[in-house]
């Protein structure tokens, strides 16, 4: 994805995704199905599209692919950990669709999400591993019209305005948990204990500085531990916007999956993690977007850190 060319042109992403998609032998070597719900407790790793599961395919041990509806999962072990690994398909309905599936089917004990985003924070660099404590959806939101040389709230807002973005209202979502009423969230929290193993192996995790075709960055990536993520279905690539998320929700990352996985997760009570590697800095770059150039660079530091995590998990 991060290199190839179409006539003197990059591709745009989705043609790449569907490319990669198209070339990856283990995909092509599922036949089976899945067979009946499994009941062996395993632990949900999950990437959004191909570049972010490179690694981690390359990490389990006795791999056992199968498929349901379409989506591709592999059972097996990382780290003596029991897991089943799968893709969510890039954005938000399909994140979430596929985050029930497997939820529906299989025995999960957990939910840990691997892959990359966009920088919000000035402070954080490409290369640099992310692990929010909080997840929102930022672009569930109504549009105001045009009023005393601002915008209006829109009707059927839920609960106190939150910060706006011109017209757009950003509204918290109505959802219910298992055994609980429905209520307007804007935050989805990460569980605590599995911040916990989170911050303790923080500093454990080797990240690389250069991606497999060499181009290198001027300083060393990090763990960062804490703050906010936020999630939308919309690639950003626009300076002003991105200091908006940050300044309005202090927005570390932002991505077009994770909130959409950690809304399902608190629907069915299931403890839930995620962790971003910045590939670019959502148009805070000083010249052109280098998400082309760094993707597999940030997808291999995020699964670089999913391995040190699940090595320090705790028994099921």
């Amino acid at each position: 994805m991060a290199h190839k060319r179409i006539k003197g042109r990059r591709r745009g992403w989705a043609a790449a995704v569907l490319a990669a998609l198209s070339a990856t032998p283990a995909a092509a070597a599922i036949s089976d199905a899945c067979g009946p719900a499994e009941r062996t407790p395993v632990t949900a790793v999950m990437t959004a599209f191909e570049p972010e599961s490179v690694a981690l395919r390359a990490m389990i041990s006795d791999p056992q692919p199968c498929r349901i509806k379409g989506v591709a999962f592999v059972r097996g072990r990382i780290e003596g950990r029991a897991v089943v690994v799968f893709q969510s398909g890039v954005s938000m309905v399909n994140a979430a669709m596929t985050t029930q599936l497997a939820l529906d089917h299989f025995n999960i004990s957990r939910i840990v999400m691997s892959g990359v985003g966009g920088g919000a924070d000035p402070g954080l660099a490409i290369g640099d591993v992310v692990v929010p404590q909080r997840w929102a959806q930022y672009l569930e939101a109504g549009y105001g019209r045009a009023k005393d040389g601002g915008f209006a709230v829109p009707p059927f807002h839920h609960g106190e305005p939150l910060p706006s973005y011109g017209m757009i209202f950003p509204n918290p979502v109505l959802v219910g948990a298992e055994g609980g009423p429905v209520q307007a969230k804007f935050w989805f929290e990460v569980d605590p204990l599995l911040m916990d193993v989170a911050r303790k192996v923080a500093g454990s995790a080797t990240l690389s500085a250069c991606s497999p075709k060499g181009d290198c960055l001027d300083h060393a990536p990090r763990v960062v531990v804490g703050g906010a993520g936020v999630s939308g279905p919309v690639f950003v690539d626009n300076a002003e916007f991105r200091s908006f998320a940050h300044t309005a929700f202090a927005a570390r990352v932002l991505d077009m999956e994770t909130a959409a996985v950690a809304h399902v997760a608190y629907a069915n009570g299931t403890p839930f993690i995620a962790f971003r590697s910045l590939s670019d800095l959502a148009g805070g770059d000083a010249s052109a977007n280098r998400v082309y150039t760094f993707l597999s660079l940030a997808a291999r530091n995020s699964a670089a850190f999913m391995q040190v995590f699940l090595r320090a998990l705790p028994a099921d």
